[in-house]
């Protein structure tokens, strides 16, 4: 299965799938691809692979990319080989993406699970954003002022929870993904039959 959390920058996404990732052996986590240069402290192939955009924009014209979006002036995306050798070891995979790249998923895979976390309130999430202390102010006030275009497309998610409590979070989204796993639609997979829409290497752009 994969799954995809979702939520504005500060949402807590990063930290439910950090949790989950630590209990659940069934689960694989999905480095995105980025041409944004690493964050003090950020580690390639951990945080993000991070590549030049020449070498995004190839690989993408190779169509070697699940999906991929344009994100505050740089690119991310997520990589076919790695989707795709996961699954085939029989792992859910999770993934930490935003909204554009969230329902590219769920273009390729209807299948795929996309859970989407919402603030409790605006000044709350610009709380959370000045304490991580990882971005400038101008940055600070781009993301804040997308977060109601996000709140939008939120919608078209399969779940919406708001984040107030990290804990009840993390357990709210561990039993969504243990009730989806139990989904007779999904038991079909495992004998055999083949789903429409599982995706390919050629995904759509934004």
């Amino acid at each position: 299965m994969l799954i995809v959390v979702s939520s504005p920058s500060g949402g807590g996404k990063s930290s439910v799938i950090e949790a989950l990732l630590k209990t659940d052996p069934l689960m694989e986590y999905s480095v995105s691809v980025t041409s944004r240069p690493p964050r003090p402290g950020e580690k390639d192939g951990v945080a993000y692979h991070f590549v030049t955009e020449a070498q995004f924009r190839k690989w993408i014209d190779e169509g070697r990319f699940y999906e991929w979006a344009v994100v505050y002036d740089h690119l991310y995306g997520t990589r076919c080989d790695i989707i795709m050798e996961k699954l085939s070891r029989g792992r859910d995979v999770i993934m930490d993406l935003d909204f554009q790249g969230g329902l590219n998923i769920k273009r390729q895979s209807p299948e795929a699970l996309l859970v989407f976390l919402l603030p409790p309130a605006l000044d709350v999430l610009e709380k959370r954003l000045r304490a991580r202390g990882t971005d400038a102010e101008d940055v600070i006030r781009i993301r804040l002022s997308n977060v109601h275009e996000e709140m939008r497309h939120a919608m078209q998610y399969d779940y919406v929870l708001i984040n107030g409590n990290l804990n009840e979070t993390i357990e709210d989204v561990r039993e969504i993904i243990k009730a989806e796993r139990h989904r007779a639609s999904r038991l079909e997979l495992s004998t055999g039959e083949e789903k429409s829409g599982t995706g390919g290497a050629d995904s759509g752009a934004t």
